[in-house]
């Protein structure tokens, strides 16, 4: 394979990825040409919501091709352009052949939630001190136990003592990492429902990979009142779900949110105070888990 590094400013970022992509490139990313730098920006957005903005003020467009006769054409074709203005060819490399799962799988190793409970993919034997598993291997669902998010929910059903006989609603539930922890913690009516197909799949897969019982379905599936309501999705979200997620906490149970940024919690305490009274049970790099008993 090929790559072709293009500069370009943050107006013709979309324009030059788009006859990147008409230009058979196999894939074209956006970087920050001034990253790591003073000049360096920073983007934030919400995962489903579009981008705050195309590119940055000096944007590397970088696109693979198969052959480099194809990348050099490419070069050409754009540079001839009249949408090329002020745009510029970085440079063209060849990439190494690279053994791509054997690399993908080196970067992610077992994930320690408490001493006795990990998370560990497929290629790797469980730790020594694991009493407790969950085999999850990355995949195109959210949570795969490697964001502070989903450790600190996992880390709260572990330690929350015995779940045995109780009602768990997982919200929101990507891979199905929080619905499948409950399961291996002794929850034994558990409903996982999510606004994506793909999740929904990829959470009945988990779940038989892991031999545990629970029903994964879309938003719908979630009926009734649940002890335990989890939904580690992000701050926007979650308190537009308020009254939705505090309608389905049973008296006497609990609501546990993630997804927060610790300059978030006063957000979350307004948006949900006429219904609970949420308080931060957690935090780790930068992150907090609020819970409420209702």
């Amino acid at each position: 394979m090929f790559e072709l590094r293009l500069l370009a400013p943050e107006d013709r970022v979309e324009t030059v990825s788009d006859a990147l992509e008409a230009l058979d490139a196999l894939s074209v990313s956006v970087e920050d040409a001034d990253a790591q730098t003073d000049a360096e920006q920073a983007l934030f957005g919400e995962p489903g919501m579009p981008p705050p903005k195309g590119g940055w003020q000096r944007s590397r467009v970088i696109a693979l091709f198969a052959a480099e006769a194809q990348a050099r054409e490419a070069a050409a074709v754009l540079a001839a352009q009249d949408f090329f203005v002020d745009c510029e060819v970085l440079g063209l490399t060849e990439v190494p052949e690279q053994d791509w799962v054997r690399l993908t799988q080196s970067q992610f190793a077992p994930v320690e939630i408490t001493p006795e409970f990990w998370i560990v993919p497929t290629w790797h034997d469980p730790p020594a001190q694991a009493q407790q598993v969950i085999r999850l291997d990355p995949g195109l669902a959210f949570g795969t136990g490697t964001h502070p998010t989903t450790r600190m929910c996992l880390r709260w059903i572990a330690t929350r003592g015995e779940l045995r006989g109780k009602r768990v609603l997982d919200y929101g539930c990507g891979s199905g990492i929080l619905a499948i922890g409950a399961a291996k913690f002794g929850a034994t009516d558990i409903d996982a429902v999510d606004i994506d197909e793909a999740a929904v799949d990829s959470t009945r897969l988990n779940a038989e990979a892991n031999e545990v019982q629970l029903k994964a379905g879309l938003s719908d599936l979630a009926t009734g009142r649940y002890d335990i309501v989890l939904a580690n999705i992000l701050a926007t979200p979650l308190k537009v779900l308020a009254p939705l997620l505090c309608e389905h906490v049973a008296a006497g149970g609990s609501l546990v949110l993630a997804g927060i940024l610790e300059r978030q919690a006063d957000e979350l305490k307004l948006a949900y105070a006429p219904h609970a009274a949420l308080e931060v049970s957690d935090s780790e790099d930068g992150w907090i888990l609020m819970t409420a008993a209702l």
